[in-house]
């Protein structure tokens, strides 16, 4: 777990620097896990080591939150991921994948042969892409991918899945909000339309939002609806990074997990549910029409 733990602890350090996270910003275990879809074991670990660096430091009601030494930590200096060369091999495989130019099965020698990442990149590579669902290693040698959507009529369908699964989650009778971990996402948002939308990759994009998904959907209590979700994200993904980002759409968008956000926190919950039936139906109308 060590690996990991290592490997977390920069992840979040970068987290932290690509959202502007303000000094004071608490850091949930169990969102962190979410978005990093690991256990929330590792995460601990991974805690403890920016803690121990004090990039963070804990709260006197438990947990940790972002320290002043975030601000001048390393991570706060690296290149965005949209112009990180492990950022732009990872998408490239992803296209690669998604138009059927790479097989189902591949070894680490050819990815290195074709796309020219060290050892070190394609392993943090290969990492994200089984975290994120896409790929598993074989038994002995090589890697095997996983199904994902690869057709558009398959990605609508999707968009109508959601459509039935998400405002009903907010109406199960088992709904039990948790405000620390929709305030982490409201934070992540509010970064996001404070300007890092006009820089975030097509995959932090769809990570955060995917996230804020997720997050609400878990608040259902039905673990049925959330698997669900989470599965179904897992196989759109590349689809996702196929279709060209309009920015200003992705802004209206987080504009609008603003807003889903504020009502479920004062508590309108059957509001929320039709705002978030308005807010799938649009989006899925804006990704039909794009292009790429």
């Amino acid at each position: 777990m060590t690996q990991l733990a290592n490997q977390l602890a920069s992840d979040i350090q970068r987290y932290i620097a690509a959202n502007n996270l303000p000094v004071g910003t608490r850091l949930p275990e169990r969102g962190l896990a979410e978005h990093f879809r690991v256990s929330r074991s590792p995460v601990r670990e991974a805690l403890k080591r920016l803690a121990a660096q004090s990039v963070i430091e804990s709260h006197s009601d438990g947990g940790f939150v972002v320290a002043d030494a975030a601000a001048a930590s390393p991570a706060a200096e690296l290149p965005s991921a949209a112009n990180d060369d492990a950022e732009s091999t990872y998408l490239r495989i992803a296209e690669d994948r998604l138009a059927g130019a790479l097989p189902d099965r591949i070894t680490e020698s050819e990815l290195i042969r074709r796309y020219g990442p060290t050892r070190n990149q394609l392993t943090s590579i290969l990492r994200r892409m089984v975290h994120e669902g896409w790929i598993e290693r074989l038994p002995g040698h090589g890697w095997a991918f996983l199904p994902t959507l690869s057709s558009s009529a398959a990605y609508n369908q999707s968009y109508r899945f959601r459509l039935l699964l998400e405002p009903a989650a907010l109406l199960e009778s088992s709904y039990r909000l948790d405000e620390a971990a929709l305030r982490a996402c409201k934070q992540e948002q509010e970064a996001l339309v404070a300007g890092g939308v006009r820089t975030a990759s097509p995959a932090q994009l769809f990570d955060a939002n995917t996230h804020l998904h997720e997050t609400i959907a878990g608040f259902s209590g039905n673990l049925f609806i959330v698997d669900s979700l989470r599965r179904l994200n897992r196989v759109r993904r590349l689809m996702e990074y196929r279709k060209a980002v309009d920015r200003d759409q992705a802004e209206r968008r987080c504009r609008e997990h603003l807003t889903l956000i504020d009502l479920l926190l004062t508590g309108q919950r059957e509001a929320a549910a039709d705002f978030m039936r308005l807010h799938l139906r649009d989006a899925a109308r804006e990704k039909a029409s794009a292009t790429g």
